[in-house]
């Protein structure tokens, strides 16, 4: 099944909901970086969110980078998406696994994470500067981080849930929810969901049951009257290029290229998102020389 985004409203508008299935987006990404069960629910959490956060920019140029800098063993992790919802990412250790945390027999997330760090927010509209956002880790599960920085840096009362389920042959499910209230949002609909969540089952555990993403919505706001304004379907999409690398080596300056021709026979760039490999021979890098 193709991997989903729903754009809803609830409550005639005063809550607004966006829901997604990710487990393709986390398999293949699982599949390109070999990660460990523990790197696949940390890394799967964050392209999860960030595919919401995409798509949410709306404007074709644009693009948003998430980045979780944390003490853990993990290193750091990176997630890009556009405005189609479409992603991609990488971890510094994809090797990580932890033991499954003694308190509930779940992934140990955050303990791969770690409780100390930042999160870093970068939004590129396409128009001028980018804009960037940072909080501190508050756990390092990354679905309360993100929670943390709505709050903190954009003042928007938000629900944000993420799960990834993993067995042994891979992605079992994975997907999430991003819940904002709108201005208008009264106590009476406030109350409502904080009713409704308080004792929701995990995401990863409902699409595993086969809810559609409808139906979560529902659960979620308790609205049964809620209504899907669009439907989207991402996917883990690397835009990397043999051109763009070429650019990259413009870039680094004339002066750094000529000393590289003098050492190398060849140069060989690997996309850290999608492991891709481009090789430049010297004769190659001869040729973007005499361009600049």
């Amino acid at each position: 099944m193709k991997d989903v985004i729903i754009d809803c409203l609830a409550y005639n508008g005063k809550v607004s909901i966006k829901c997604i299935s990710s487990r393709e987006i986390v398999e293949k990404a699982r599949k390109l970086h070999d990660l460990s069960p523990t790197a696949s629910a940390a890394l799967g959490r964050l392209l999860t969110i960030t595919s919401i956060m995409g798509y949410e920019l709306k404007t074709e140029e644009a693009s948003i980078t998430n980045q979780i800098k944390g003490n853990g063993p993990i290193g750091i992790l990176t997630a890009v998406a556009d405005s189609k919802g479409n992603v991609k990412g990488y971890v510094g250790d994809g090797k990580v696994d932890l033991p499954l945390r003694k308190s509930d027999g779940k992934l140990d997330v955050g303990g791969a994470v770690g409780k100390q760090g930042m999160l870093y927010i970068i939004k590129d509209l396409g128009i001028g500067k980018p804009y960037v956002g940072m909080t501190p880790i508050v756990s390092g599960e990354i679905a309360e981080d993100f929670t943390n920085y709505f709050a903190t840096s954009e003042q928007t009362p938000t629900v944000i849930a993420l799960g990834v389920l993993v067995d042994k042959n891979g992605i079992k499910s994975a997907g999430g929810y991003k819940l904002s209230l709108m201005p208008d949002a009264g106590e009476e609909e406030i109350s409502k969901i904080e009713e409704q969540i308080k004792n929701i089952e995990p995401v990863s555990r409902m699409l595993d049951e086969n809810k559609t993403l409808e139906e979560i919505a529902k659960i979620v706001t308790g609205d049964e009257n809620l209504k899907v304004l669009e439907r989207t379907e991402p996917k883990f999409e690397c835009n990397c290029s043999r051109e763009k690398c070429e650019k990259g080596l413009i870039a680094i300056g004339k002066k750094e290229l000529e000393d590289i021709i003098k050492e190398e026979e060849k140069i060989q760039i690997e996309c850290n998102f999608c492991n891709s490999k481009y090789v430049f021979t010297r004769e190659e890098l001869q040729e973007i020389v005499v361009k600049m």
